[in-house]
């Protein structure tokens, strides 16, 4: 094999590395979350992580009088640059509610981030669609789901 044929299959090779780990990482909605445990927190932002495959906010809320840092998961970067949302629209320190979900796991303190409200009202979606995520029409973008026969 020449050197250019070795240096081929290894940079091949590190690709499909690479490539496996961002599948492993990327999960649905459903895999994670749960749809029948909403949550809202209240706090301020203490960390921001702008990275692939989704967007954490980390909020430390108050529950049971302590505080708590939540990991809340938002959509990919590009999806939320889609929607005009960048680094600097939520900075560390800005005080916000968080409508989400909790993971399966309830002992986490992490959740799904659907919107969050700032103090002025503004709203952003955090969510990403097509994931499982319950059809609830905060997204502009999905068609919301059929209505069940009876009106539910």
């Amino acid at each position: 094999m020449t050197t250019r044929s070795t240096l081929s299959v290894l940079l091949l090779g590190a690709g499909l590395v690479l490539a496996g780990r961002t599948v492993v990482a990327h999960h649905a909605f459903g895999a994670e979350f749960d749809p029948n445990a909403p949550i809202r927190l209240q706090g301020k932002v203490v960390r921001l992580e702008w990275v692939n495959p989704h967007t954490w906010i980390h909020v430390e809320a108050v529950k049971d009088g302590k505080p708590e840092v939540w990991m809340i998961e938002g959509g990919t970067p590009n999806t939320l640059l889609r929607r005009g949302v960048t680094r600097e629209t939520v900075k560390i320190g800005t005080e916000v509610v968080v409508d989400g979900y909790q993971t399966k796991d309830h002992s986490l303190k992490r959740a799904n981030g659907r919107d969050i409200t700032f103090t002025d009202g503004r709203k952003l979606f955090m969510g990403s669609s097509g994931t499982g995520a319950p059809k609830d029409g905060r997204d502009a973008t999905e068609t919301p789901a059929p209505k069940k026969p009876g009106g539910r």
